[in-house]
Parts: structure tokens; C-alpha cells; sequence
């Protein structure tokens, strides 16, 4: 928990938290889903703040475990590049935003189901309820709209990364997940199986956190900054840099520092000796060496590296 930032540890927790108090104040006979779900707008227990409360949650265990694992796994990541005031602006704003579409979805459904002209409404063969009844029926829980908009935000930051997916047993790239995830919750909203996941407020969560990207690319100086691209591959950097001193790939360090130390004075030396015409073509060589390196890892990533390669890259960069 320590190296989790620290709006995505406090969200974990409030959502942790809040999840324990609905099931223990349920015993008392106090429904917090009652209160704090977004109800819909034309139901009488719908409140504007709702809107805000409806992202802590949660329907069931399962519901919450898959929410805070993609939180931890993807907003951790994000607020790293981010900063934890442009994150939690990020993750409010596309929850919210979610809320709204999902507000939108329910009206659509309302007007062409034609409710507004009855006064009660059969939902099962025995069941007959008030129409206010059924309007205060519809309501929505859970995190999932602001978290999709955080996936969405680290497949833009890093479209190229590769990631395991269960139970898929190969790596597949960011982008493509974003993209597969996508398409899923379009089908799910599109087709008929009434399975009872807001989908259209997944959506709705990653068409605010596009549109909020989008407008801080296009205006990198209004408020929070730039998108972060390159303060995300730094990041990246660092994680594969520890990675490797950790599992030691870097337990020669010292020993590959002198080598390289020495290298560079016989470098230095022979190119006193060598002509301009020697020193350009060694020069061309190894840049050719160096774009071939990282031609290799943009189209199959870092991990593919050999340990020669890495070694030349790390020694490329000092050199530059």
C-alpha cells in the first residue's frame, strides 16, 4: 500500500470502507444504496449529489474486487504520470460524466417504452407496482464508468505496452484492449440481454475521459498541463530500470561501469588517431546499430532487448 499514490490508495480505501458500512448499516435496517445510488432523475429519490455518491457503490463483492483491481492496476500507473490533482479531476469528472449518460440512457428507454402514460407498471406475472415505485427501481452503483475512463487514459498514454489478459495466454498491446473493451460494451448495450451492467455508463465514463484528454492535448497550458506522454515514458523507463537491478540484470553494474569507463577513454584516444573520413563512418555504424535497436522496440517492445542490445542503448544515451 505504501508505493500506491495517493488518490488511487484513498479512493481504494473510501471504496473498501463504504462497501463494509452498506452491508453492516443493512443489518440495522438502513439502506445506504437507498441514499447514495443514482436514481433516476424523474424518480422521487433522486438527488443531485448522487451524482458523486453513486461512484463508492457497490452491488456485490465480485462488483467491487474487479473495480479496485483495474483501479489499482491502471490508476496507479496513470496518477504516476499524472499527478494526483489532474487524476482525481480525471476520474471525478469521467464518474460524473458517466452518471449522465446513464441519466440519458434511462430517458431513452423511458420515452420509447412509453412509460410516462401509465400509472403502474407489471414487472413479473404476480407483481404489479406504482409507476413511482418502478422510476425509484432504477437506479445505478458502482465505479466502473470512471474506471474505464482510466483504462482508456493508460491505453493513450501507452498504446504499445503489452499486458496479459485472462484467460488469453498471450501479451496483447494497450491500444488493443482499449479497443476490444470498447466494442464489448457497445455490443453488450446494443444487444438484448438485459444482464443488468450499466454499460452505456462504461461508455460514457471513456467518452468524457477522451474528450477530456483530446482538449489537454489540443491546450497544453490550460489548467492541469500537457497529456503527459513523455513524463509517461519516463515513467515506464523507471519501472523497467528497477526491474532489471531487482531480478539482476544489473548486478554487474560496476564491474560493466569500468568496462565502460575504460571503453570510452580507448574511444577517446583513437579517435585523436583516426581521420574525420574514420571517425564519420564509425559514428554512422553505430547510429545504424542504435535505430535498428529501437526499431526493435516499437514493434516488439523493451523485454525483447538482448542484453548486448541494452548495454548499447544504455551506453548510446550517456553518450548523448
Amino acid at each position: 500500500m505504501q508505493n500506491i499514490p495517493t488518490v488511487t490508495k484513498n479512493l481504494l480505501i473510501i471504496n473498501i470502507l463504504v462497501f463494509i458500512a452498506t452491508y453492516v448499516l443493512n443489518g440495522l435496517n438502513i439502506d445506504l444504496n437507498n441514499i447514495f445510488s443514482l436514481h433516476f432523475f424523474l424518480a422521487s429519490d433522486f438527488r443531485i449529489w448522487q451524482l458523486v455518491t453513486y461512484m463508492f457503490m457497490h452491488g456485490g463483492v465480485m462488483h467491487i474486487l474487479m473495480n479496485m483491481f483495474m483501479l489499482w492496476m491502471f490508476g496507479m500507473v496513470v496518477e504516476n504520470v499524472w499527478g494526483p490533482k489532474k487524476f482525481l479531476f480525471y476520474y471525478m469528472v469521467c464518474g460524473i460524466g458517466a452518471g449522465l449518460c446513464q441519466e440519458l440512457a434511462q430517458y431513452g428507454a423511458y420515452v420509447y417504452d412509453g412509460l410516462a402514460q401509465y400509472n403502474s407498471i407489471r414487472i413479473s406475472t404476480d407483481l404489479v407496482v406504482p409507476m413511482e415505485t418502478y422510476l425509484n427501481m432504477m437506479t445505478t452503483v458502482g465505479a466502473s464508468g470512471a474506471i474505464y475512463a482510466v483504462l482508456l487514459a493508460f491505453g493513450m498514454l501507452f498504446p504499445e505496452e503489452r499486458m496479459f489478459i485472462i484467460p488469453i495466454p498471450i501479451p496483447i498491446k494497450a491500444k488493443w484492449i482499449v479497443l476490444g473493451s470498447v466494442g464489448v460494451e457497445l455490443f453488450s448495450a446494443l444487444g438484448t440481454s438485459n444482464d443488468g451492467v450499466a454499460h452505456l455508463a462504461h461508455l460514457g465514463g471513456m467518452l468524457f475521459g477522451f474528450l477530456l484528454i483530446r482538449y489537454w492535448k489540443k491546450h497544453p497550458y490550460s489548467g492541469y498541463g500537457d497529456f503527459g506522454m513523455n513524463k509517461g515514458q519516463q515513467f515506464f523507463d523507471k519501472m523497467r530500470n528497477s526491474w532489471e537491478q531487482r531480478s539482476g540484470h544489473s548486478s554487474n553494474a560496476s564491474t560493466e561501469h569500468k568496462k565502460s569507463n575504460w571503453s570510452d577513454f580507448s574511444h577517446q584516444k583513437s579517435t585523436q588517431k583516426d581521420t574525420d573520413w574514420d571517425y564519420n563512418a564509425r559514428k554512422h555504424a553505430e547510429q545504424a546499430e542504435i535505430d535498428r535497436i529501437l526499431d526493435k522496440i516499437r514493434k516488439s517492445g523493451y523485454d525483447s532487448l538482448t542484453k548486448e542490445e541494452k548495454q548499447k542503448l544504455f551506453d548510446s544515451s550517456k553518450h548523448n
